[in-house]
């Protein structure tokens, strides 16, 4: 018998983005002022990664450095929003943009007619398979844009494979940025499961205290718990913070159907379950096995982290824990206030401006 693994987690997403769109392997062109950019490019289309066929955009001044954006979730695509946030940078960068394994246009290309738990059970999600498709693609992307390095951007759960891709292959990436890093999940989970419970006891939230004393501290051996505890925390963590502009939560207009929004769901709850595991559907727990204070102090690059003050989910004290004992030829870390863990125009600020001051001059020429 199917199920409806959606309304089993009763979830909320790691990162707002997370949204798909019809399936074309046209290479399109938006008539659009950014078009007259010299050396302007803009495709869409699927590309061969790993064993399977997965969606890259690819947009901006081919004469430009590369960079190549891991998005958050897993399963949280930045592709159907990212004209929104990054459009303008166009004419400075070459955007990439992956929907992952598991998410967005990659997903609907190779999902089931249904999700089932059966198909949760035979097809899981591991960080090795994930970091190997990153990599497959650095490469891809170097040989066909005749670049040397790529610039690497890898946001929540991005940031993981950031990590993994960088530390495994070096030699094709620049340097790395990490938003809102992901470090030891377990250690987090449990600071902010005090975090919000302290909160909700100030604030006589007695709604919230209700569920978390029901399902108690993490980890959680249920992903409707897990989902349960995540609604609670991005509530209280986006009190303190200010919100990202209303506009980037409407979807790019070709990725808004009907089609697409079944796949979306499916596949956001597919990452999803597979993240926090569920031992009721018999799926293992993906980001039990992340622990970078363990195996991820090495870096034969440049490594810098913007973080949000108010951020619960990867914590100011774990994050500069783990920045503190960093080895790499140099490294940054820019904390910002007023900003939690997604997506803000202060982040992107932040962003720019560390490619414009620091890695862009150390690039030079070498696009």
């Amino acid at each position: 018998m199917t199920m409806q693994i959606g309304r089993y987690t009763d979830k909320i997403k790691w990162t707002f983005i997370g949204m798909l769109a019809f399936y074309s392997f046209a290479i399109q062109a938006q008539p659009n002022a950014i078009d007259r950019v010299p050396n302007y490019i803009n495709e869409e289309r699927f590309i061969h990664i790993n064993g399977i066929q997965q969606w890259v955009t690819i947009k901006g001044d081919s004469t430009k450095p590369v960079v190549l954006f891991l998005h958050g979730g897993p399963g949280s695509p930045l592709s159907p929003y990212a004209d929104a946030l990054y459009g303008s940078w166009e004419k400075d960068y070459l955007l990439v943009q992956w929907d992952q394994r598991g998410s967005g246009r990659t997903y609907g290309a190779n999902a089931p007619l249904e999700l089932t738990p059966a198909y949760l059970q035979s097809n899981p999600l591991t960080l090795e398979q994930m970091t190997t498709d990153g990599i497959e693609l650095a490469q891809y992307l170097l040989a066909y844009l005749q670049k040397e390095k790529l610039v690497l951007f890898g946001s929540s759960w991005g940031s993981v494979l950031g990590v993994k891709m960088a530390q495994r292959r070096p030699e094709l990436f620049y340097a790395y940025i990490g938003h809102s890093q992901v470090v030891h999940p377990a250690a987090a989970d449990l600071f902010a499961y005090q975090e919000v419970f302290n909160q909700a006891q100030k604030t006589k939230d007695e709604a919230s205290l209700r569920i978390l004393q029901q399902i108690g501290k993490p980890p959680y051996d249920t992903a409707r718990n897990a989902g349960r505890f995540m609604r609670i925390l991005k509530t209280y963590q986006q009190k303190n913070a200010l919100p990202a502009p209303a506009s980037w939560f409407v979807l790019s207009s070709a990725y808004n159907n009907e089609k697409d929004s079944l796949h979306r769901r499916d596949g956001d709850d597919y990452s999803f379950v597979n993240y926090v595991g569920d031992k009721r559907l018999g799926v293992a727990s993906l980001r039990s096995t992340i622990n970078f204070l363990e195996d991820g102090l090495t870096f034969k690059i440049p490594v810098y982290f913007i973080q949000g003050e108010e951020d619960i989910q990867t914590p100011v004290w774990i994050n500069k824990d783990y920045f503190n004992k960093i080895n790499a030829p140099s490294k940054k870390f820019i904390l910002l206030p007023k900003t939690e863990h997604g997506f803000t125009q202060v982040v992107i600020d932040a962003h720019f401006n560390l490619m414009k001051n620091l890695i862009i001059p150390a690039i030079g020429n070498k696009n």
